[in-house]
């Protein structure tokens, strides 16, 4: 799906929450460390194909604990992201530490925030990257049940912030759990572009970055703040 995807034309490849094991407690049996094979094969797809490749990993810190790590590969290096707010509900906080902060990624010129999961129902670490950020990615495994509070945060984090907002999700059963999908792109002005269905597939949209700056200067919000 990811040579599918590059020959589609992608420049920026998005992947899930945990999407090389699926989401999992038992970090004794699924993290890996920081250079581990997950992180060395997205680097290689980078490498090979000349793209920027990237989901989330849950990584064994040299220090000692475990992060659910948003790892990006791109053709002049890596960038990682820790999950600010483990999902309490479920008990990952039990099993994984929170990451000390979000974080803004510049990458072949354009800027993006990554979250995970459970870190979209928190706006005010989006508000606080907004200024800088011109396409906000939220990858996640995010279940069926609270489809719609995926979907509408999505959007609403696209409005408020006037950036590009890249949902993706996991799809399939896991843990007792169905997930959707749902994955979308969404415009700065909160227009739906592409969206996928609860089956696997390639989604494919073209961001404008710039589109975040117009609609900025059209519509002054964020200073108001």
């Amino acid at each position: 799906m990811v040579e599918q995807a590059v020959d589609g034309g992608a420049e920026l490849i998005v992947l899930p929450e945990m999407f090389a094991v699926g989401f999992s407690m038992d970090t004794e049996r699924v993290a890996e460390d920081e250079d581990g094979p997950t992180i060395a094969w997205l680097s290689d797809v980078a490498r090979r194909r000349g793209v920027a490749i990237g989901g989330s990993i849950p990584t064994r810190l040299g220090a000692g604990g475990v992060r659910n790590r948003f790892a990006l590969a791109t053709t002049d290096g890596a960038f990682s992201y820790d999950k600010v707010k483990p999902f309490s509900y479920s008990g990952e906080h039990e099993r994984y530490q929170a990451g000390p902060g979000a974080v803004t990624w510049s990458v072949a010129g354009v800027q993006i925030t990554p979250f995970v999961c459970y870190d979209l129902r928190f706006g005010d670490l989006w508000w606080e990257r907004a200024a800088d950020t011109e396409v906000y990615l939220c990858v996640a495994n995010w279940p069926a049940s609270r489809r719609r509070h995926w979907r509408h945060l999505l959007i609403a984090r696209a409005i408020e912030n006037q950036a590009w907002v890249v949902g993706c999700n996991r799809v399939g059963e896991g843990g007792g759990l169905h997930y959707a999908g749902d994955s979308v792109v969404i415009d700065p002005s909160g227009e739906v572009m592409a969206e996928a269905s609860d089956a696997e597939e390639v989604l494919l949209a073209e961001i404008d970055p710039a589109f975040t700056h117009r609609l900025r200067a059209e519509f002054p919000f964020l200073p108001d703040r």
